[in-house]
């Protein structure tokens, strides 16, 4: 087997936040008591629950009235797992007795006893689940091996025949013995063993006086079996006590190629697939999910999570390929639930790891109770539950909040599952659909809980829709756009929040879909252990035998984030009013976004794409762009050769007339602190005792700036570009525009500055107190040609110097905290005459040539890395409120804007482009 890529252990990324406000317990609903043995399993449908014992007994209780209907035997040892499939109405049973018995849901009869491949010496079978598509049970093994078994029509020449068949399993073809009676054990290679000298395989005729297989025939018990025309049982198992149980149909075993010997190094001891099919899931179902296709996620005792790719249909009799493996490094992974491309793995430590299938990293670490296992674990849409060994169940939220916690059980919680419950009036229309979870624990109690899906006012965020095939999308392409943007709106991917860095992975692995559905090959791209992911989607252009174009677009689902006060509507609800678009985030940057997918979109889908469009979408531009550049760097290859790139991060100087950005300034961000080793003092009682930080402070910040404002930095303007007639020509018509001063946009634009922007002090922040601890912000906005190490260097410096003029006993701390270079496009290149055409064949006149005062710390970059000039076309207009409450974008202008971006793809394809360097 080909070694598969490994997830190493991590430092933790985050251990969730303890919340202050936790909600109270849900109510308990009803309790029911399971006498003399622990409920190990669970499972349920409409009308029952279903509870495995460890004396190897399934109690079959009422949904509706709680009473015990009845109790399923057959098994001779603990009931480890439950299954339930829906489509089959059958009950799966693994027992560590080491068979699998199937049972109907509606007869509660014994349909199939299975045995897996080695039988016994497979051990105890601790983790069951069904795959309706492939019609398939897969389930993990003691000796560390994972099997299968088929029930489709090819797959039943294992099994071996009683005189009657199933009424709600009914099996089609395949090769089988007929036999008086259905077996309902394999002979034990042990007790049903001969003396070794008679070299004679062990069989059920062996006279061992230890197992009932030595019992006469006489001994044996008939049973009739309803719908069945009754069926003989074979001679009672010694080794169950008394227990007179009915003999299944036929008895199958599990072919030598359904096995993966040592899929793990440890026992397997959960498993689920994806995407879920477990009740209370919001995940799509299969016919909906991504293009990735069936899969399996295995946990076990060596402490890692394994993901598995399933067959695509049932017609392919294929062995699980694996794909990854995931190192937990908290013991033995007890316990797994999925939502969407998430994996919640329980372990032996009290932990929960959270892994992202995407980028198959680590994003959270859950400490639940440290040391106490966890060992059943439950989804209710974007709840999790967490059921542990001291007898405590948690609620934990989609953002990773602990907020809901309650004692159980007084004992440990050994299984849980959610189910809903019936209406009381199946008459009435109930209203929404009401939910509960079961939990069983070794108190032989089982409990109902009350439980309620999580309060929101937007859909899954897993959910988009169906945009339909690329063949037709281009018809309602202006439709797609909006209900696109109102998706992403929707998430509040706000990247500088620890309390939305769950919504940011959402964000990426909703846009990596949604480029998907609208024609691209897309992917997610880890950017480091605390960063969120970039999503990237190549759209490919038409095969011809020239060079095709291949264009980076780039921009961000990260968005600022946005205070309750100001805004008119909802900041996360895209909502149309007089023309505008209102949202966070709807022209800073996820309008631009999206008219640049669904432009790419249009011309696919009309086979008119001339060029590839390869999309980097980050997740930490409002956060400072962190670990973009490894990132960039690390997966080069995966990017590919790029021509030019392309950028739609601004808006327009004015409301009417359209613009293109060709120059960006740099930004310096440095942290200043001053310090004693003291503690705060009182003003009243020691002041003038001790020379105080903050007077050092303002004395230093203030030797940075001279008259008229001019930055005091020696040598600070030795490399600012004059400005040219040429460029006094353009301000002067920018001025006539904007109404504003030439001189004025000069210095917003090309001149340097400088910014103090807050200043923080230690202790209470009233008038009476010393701080002992003052703090700075401070910024440099940096213009061609100025160079953004020695700019860094020299304020560091000067604030060294002037601090040491100073003589002050304090400590001065100078740190730089980010950077970003100055950006200038060339405006003879032939990428920007392209866009420059495409923008006046969409608005009829010139666009204005600006530059902007801000920063974009990509765009220098992605221009150095892969060598080529880089386009900026603003969609938005000046009064959008890019950051502010009431952010906005004119309909008109996001749908114009993605006909110009059409333009220009189909400009840049019918000229002739260099070939990428």
């Amino acid at each position: 087997m080909v070694l598969q890529p490994t997830s190493p252990v991590i430092p933790d990324p985050s251990l969730s936040r303890p919340v202050q406000t936790v909600d109270h317990s849900p109510k308990l609903f009803h309790s029911l008591h399971q006498e003399h043995s622990s409920v190990l399993s669970l499972a349920a449908n409409d009308d029952h629950i279903y509870t495995g014992s460890q004396d190897g007994q399934i109690s079959v209780w009422n949904k509706a009235t709680f009473k015990l209907i009845t109790v399923l035997r057959g098994h001779t040892g603990s009931v480890l797992a439950l299954e339930y499939a829906p489509d089959k109405h059958w009950l799966f049973s693994a027992s560590g007795d080491s068979t699998i018995r199937v049972w109907s849901t509606r007869s509660h009869t014994p349909l199939y006893l299975l045995h897996p491949h080695l039988e016994t010496d497979s051990g105890d079978l601790f983790s069951l689940t069904w795959c309706a598509p492939l019609q398939t049970i897969y389930f993990g093994c003691q000796n560390t091996s994972l099997q299968w078994f088929s029930f489709s029509i090819p797959t039943l020449e294992h099994a071996t025949f009683g005189t009657a068949r199933p009424a709600d399993g009914v099996i089609h073809s395949g090769t089988s013995t007929p036999t008086s009676m259905s077996t309902s054990r394999k002979a034990h290679k042990f007790f049903d063993s001969y003396p070794q000298y008679t070299r004679r395989p062990a069989d059920l005729d062996a006279r061992n006086p230890t197992c009932a297989s030595s019992m006469p025939t006489s001994m044996s018990l008939t049973l009739p079996l309803s719908g069945s025309g009754g069926l003989t049982t074979p001679p009672p198992d010694g080794c169950v006590k008394g227990e007179h149980v009915r003999a299944p149909l036929a008895t199958l075993q599990v072919p030598p190629e359904s096995v993966v010997f040592s899929a793990h190094y440890g026992y397997v001891y959960c498993m689920v697939l994806l995407p879920s099919n477990k009740e209370g899931s919001d995940d799509p179902p299969y016919e909906d999910a991504s293009e990735d296709g069936l899969q399996l996620v295995t946990g076990s005792g060596d402490s890692t999570v394994k993901l598995w790719q399933l067959p695509l249909d049932q017609s392919l009799d294929a062995a699980p390929q694996l794909l990854h493996t995931f190192d937990c490094g908290a013991g033995a992974v007890l316990a797994l639930t999925v939502r969407g491309d998430t994996v919640f793995a329980g372990c032996q430590d009290g932990l929960v790891k959270v892994w992202d299938l995407e980028t198959r990293t680590l994003v959270r670490t859950l400490l639940v109770v440290e040391n106490v296992d966890i060992l059943s674990m439950s989804m209710l849409h974007s709840d999790l539950y967490v059921c542990s060994a001291n007898g405590d169940i948690q609620r934990w939220s989609a953002s990773f909040d602990l907020v809901g916690s309650w004692a159980g059980h007084e004992g440990i919680i050994l299984s849980s599952v959610i189910t809903h419950l019936p209406p009381p009036d199946p008459g009435l229309d109930q209203g929404s659909e009401k939910f509960t979870m079961v939990t069983g624990g070794n108190d032989d109690m089982i409990k109902v809980w009350e439980v309620a899906p999580p309060a929101t006012n937007r859909r899954s965020l897993s959910e988009l829709g169906r945009f339909g095939s690329t063949t037709d999308i281009s018809k309602s392409i202006n439709d797609i756009l909006v209900y696109a943007l109102t998706k992403f709106v929707a998430i509040p991917s706000v990247s500088n929040s620890p309390v939305n860095k769950e919504d940011c992975r959402q964000a990426a692995i909703w846009l990596r879909k949604c480029f998907t559905q609208l024609g691209a090959e897309a992917s997610l791209l880890p950017t480091g252990e605390t960063t969120n992911p970039l999503v990237l989607a190549t759209f490919h252009g038409t095969r011809t035998s020239q060079h095709r174009p291949r264009i980076l677009f780039y921009g961000h689902y990260d968005v600022i984030s946005a205070r309750s006060g100001g805004w008119t509507s909802d900041p996360f609800t895209l909502t149309g009013r007089n023309g505008y678009l209102y949202g966070r985030g709807a022209t800073d940057n996820k309008g631009p976004v999206m008219a640049v997918a669904c432009a790419a979109a249009d011309l696919l889908a009309r086979r008119a794409l001339g060029v590839d469009l390869v999309m980097l979408i980050e997740g930490e531009e409002e956060a400072g762009s962190g670990g973009f550049a490894e990132a960039v760097k690390r997966h080069k290859d995966a990017i590919g050769p790029i021509d030019s790139i392309l950028v739609s991060n601004s808006t327009w100087i004015a409301e009417d007339t359209p613009c293109i950005t060709y120059g960006l300034r740099g930004v310096v961000h440095c942290n200043v602190e001053i310090s004693n080793d003291g503690p705060d003092l009182h003003s009243g009682v020691d002041g003038g005792s001790a020379r105080e930080p903050m007077l050092d402070m303002v004395k230093l910040l203030g030797t940075l700036t001279g008259e008229a404002n001019k930055i005091a930095i020696p040598n600070f303007y030795n490399r600012v570009r004059p400005l040219t007639e040429e460029e006094k020509q353009w301000y002067k018509v920018l001025s006539s525009v904007t109404q504003t001063p030439a001189s004025l946009l000069a210095a917003r634009w090309r001149e340097p500055s400088l910014t103090v922007h807050n200043v923080e002090v230690s202790g209470p922040r009233n008038s009476t107190v010393i701080p002992s601890k003052v703090r700075a912000h401070i910024s440099v906005r940096i213009v061609p040609d100025q160079d953004l190490d020695s700019i860094a260097e020299s304020v560091q410096k000067h604030l060294r110097d002037e601090f040491h003029r100073m003589g002050s006993p304090n400590k001065l701390t100078v740190t730089i905290d980010q950077t970003a270079d100055w950006w200038l496009g060339n405006l003879d290149d032939p990428w920007f005459h392209a866009l420059e055409n495409a923008v006046k064949d969409e608005w009829g006149v010139d666009p204005l040539r600006i530059r902007e005062g801000g920063s974009i710390p990509s765009v220098p970059y992605l221009e150095k890395e892969f060598s080529c000039h880089a386009l900026h076309l603003p969609l938005g207009q000046s009064t959008d409120q890019a950051h502010l409450a009431d952010e906005r974008i004119s309909l008109s202008n996001l749908r114009r804007g993605k006909r110009v971006v059409e333009r220009f793809l189909a400009n840049v394809a019918s000229t002739s482009s260099p070939s990428p360097t």
